[in-house]
């Protein structure tokens, strides 16, 4: 590959994070279309802790954030077992049953990855998962989104350009948190010490489109989330499902 070629290539999947100011880091996505990864997982499932590992172990396997945006949403209706997750959401349960309806499945199950919005079961098999995610990043993005953390406030901003792709489309941003631990004391994994990475603490969304093509966001948020994790955004068809873009920022550190 020629250095001009080879520079061609990193340029698709640059994406811009910029700390402006001590208290300030921003981000911008790039022309590819990034991975978004979203696992479904409980601390009350014995199956799950696998999964968390490998969600864990994703950017060292060498899926950075300008290729992969990867976020855990714990559910809820594990809790019934014995073990209430301290993670859990309702409104991650209903996010999944959602794409389920989307995507014609018959059933909702932990742990799941949805991968660009469509249930993805190959996420064990490393060659697997990494040849669905070049086919991702391969696809020219359908949207803009840029990022900014100040201080304790969050700014996300989309744009999509394409009049076809208005229709049924919003914008989505989460807050996630990293270097997390429980030990479990009831359920199925009862005395097990869990540790878990990119769990969503905070969500917003469907934000529409306006007919411009443009949504945002602006929204203060707790300081120990944004310490030890980051924001991220998507932009997602509500009708297939499909993502037109994803990014993640993670806190500027200093």
């Amino acid at each position: 590959m020629t250095h001009r070629l080879a520079a061609a290539f990193l340029a698709a999947f640059t994406v811009s994070i910029v700390q402006a100011a001590p208290a300030e880091c921003t981000a911008r996505s790039g022309a590819s279309t990034a991975a978004l990864v979203e696992l479904y997982t409980s601390e009350g499932c014995d199956s799950c802790p696998r999964a968390d590992r490998w969600l864990s172990g994703v950017p060292a396997a060498g899926f950075g954030t300008t290729r992969v945006v990867p976020l855990a949403l714990h559910v809820d209706y594990w809790d019934y077992i014995g073990w209430k997750d301290p993670f859990a959401k309702p409104l991650f349960a209903a996010r999944q049953r959602e794409l389920a309806a989307i995507g014609r499945n018959r059933v909702v199950y932990t742990p799941q990855v949805v991968l660009a919005g469509r249930d993805f079961r190959g996420w064990p098999a490393r060659s697997q998962f990494a040849e669905a995610v070049a086919a991702i990043n391969a696809t020219p993005a359908r949207a803009t989104i840029e990022l900014a953390i100040a201080e304790r406030r969050i700014r996300a901003e989309a744009s999509v350009p394409r009049r076809e792709d208005h229709e049924d489309t919003a914008l989505f941003v989460a807050v996630y948190e990293n270097g997390l631990a429980n030990r479990v004391t009831a359920g199925e994994n009862r005395g097990a010490t869990l540790n878990h990475d990119f769990v969503v603490r905070e969500w917003w969304g469907p934000l529409a489109l306006d007919t411009a093509g443009n949504a945002s966001l602006a929204r203060p948020v707790g300081a120990q989330p944004l310490a030890n994790g980051g924001v991220a955004a998507f932009v997602q068809s509500r009708r297939t499902g499909e993502v037109l873009q994803a990014l993640a920022l993670p806190a500027c550190k200093g």
